[in-house]
């Protein structure tokens, strides 16, 4: 029930309602121009309270997105990805304040992206625009929200702020490879981890999570179902579902594995002598030996661009986009061009005259 009241020049809508427990309620709100937007703002939230929504809730856009983390989040995510939602958080916090959720319009999220998008690359805005559009489906299934209001909003982003893929060579990388295999010591695992990476392109914690189990010496594959945390120094899920796949891999790298099985005595490939899995520290320090002694020299080179240098590798000898997505545990297609687009584009020239070749050939 409705009624409505005037103060001064101004008009008061009071909407009373009773729960299934018997319990009276009441939601007011004043400061209307007319009657008629009082009734209208009534009217809507009457609706609302007939399709079983629960007006009375209030809870700030900051709040619920956290507690969302808590709840959905943070108990299957890694560390890394945890750190970005918290990141996410602040970001909300700084804009939104304590922004009742329910009162935020489609036109303040527009504003939100437009001032976020200001100051950072396209991948950083479609990543926190991701993460709010979930948070903001998960509330109106929770009935603080009826519509989205993340729906059709304009991503907005700062392509300078894009960082350029870094990566070896192809002459760079037979350097290092090179170097690696004249170098191999069973005692240090890390450099067998380092060619591992160069040859495959998996992720550290993929690699570091490797059994002899996954190892199939007949079909010369190594299937990926799990991988490494560090910290707790024990087995955890894949980064995502398409992350599980089982990739091809050359026999001269299987040769130089196999080096390590009589060696480190372990179901783990990679064990190190001191009955360790090298971390990233440790890897991150045998790539820079390792760099420093071929004298490549690349500022920000770490373990995870020898991911990028492995993709690298496949598209200089003309490996389709979709194997290589494949290959890399991508969901789609669409990540991987648009994580690789910088280095796709340096190799578009290449695929051109292949093209004109093949055309030319009929």
């Amino acid at each position: 029930m409705a009624s409505f009241s005037k103060k001064f020049d101004k008009w008061q809508a009071r909407i009373t309602w009773y729960d299934p427990e018997g319990n009276r309620h009441y939601k007011s709100k004043n400061g209307f121009k007319t009657k008629t937007l009082a009734k209208k703002w009534a009217v809507e939230n009457e609706n609302r309270l007939n399709q079983g929504i629960d007006i009375g809730k209030q809870i700030s856009f900051y709040d619920y997105f956290c507690r969302w983390v808590e709840i959905y989040k943070e108990p299957k995510v890694s560390h890394v990805s945890l750190v970005r939602y918290e990141t996410t958080e602040k970001d909300i916090k700084a804009f939104f304040g304590n922004t009742y959720i329910k009162d935020i319009t489609r036109v303040q999220y527009q504003d939100f992206i437009n001032h976020f998008g200001a100051n950072h690359a396209p991948s950083t805005v479609q990543k926190i625009n991701g993460f709010i559009r979930a948070c903001v489906k998960s509330a109106i299934l929770d009935d603080y929200l009826i519509k989205d209001f993340t729906q059709n909003v304009e991503l907005v982003a700062n392509k300078d702020r894009i960082k350029k893929v870094e990566y070896l060579n192809l002459a760079e990388i037979k350097k290092l490879r090179l170097w690696l295999t004249k170098n191999l010591n069973p005692d240090y695992t890390s450099r067998y981890m380092i060619l591992t990476a160069i040859y495959t392109g998996m992720r550290l914690s993929e690699i570091q999570a490797i059994t002899w189990k996954d190892i199939d010496i007949n079909n010369q594959t190594i299937t990926i179902s799990k991988s490494w945390d560090a910290i707790h120094k024990q087995f955890k899920d894949t980064k995502n579902k398409s992350s599980k796949r089982t990739i091809k891999i050359n026999p001269s790298l299987l040769a130089y594995l196999y080096q390590l099985q009589s060696h480190n005595n372990s179901m783990m490939v990679f064990m190190n002598r001191q009955h360790e899995i090298p971390t990233s520290g440790s890897v991150n320090k045998a790539l820079r030996v390792a760099l420093k002694e071929n004298k490549i020299s690349k500022n920000g080179f770490h373990f995870h661009s020898l991911r990028h240098s492995h993709v690298a590798l496949l598209l200089a000898k003309g490996i389709d986009v979709y194997a290589i997505s494949k290959r890399l545990g991508h969901s789609n297609i669409s990540t991987t061009t648009n994580v690789y687009a910088y280095m796709i584009d340096e190799f578009k020239n290449k695929t051109d005259d292949q093209i004109i070749k093949a055309l030319e050939s009929l």
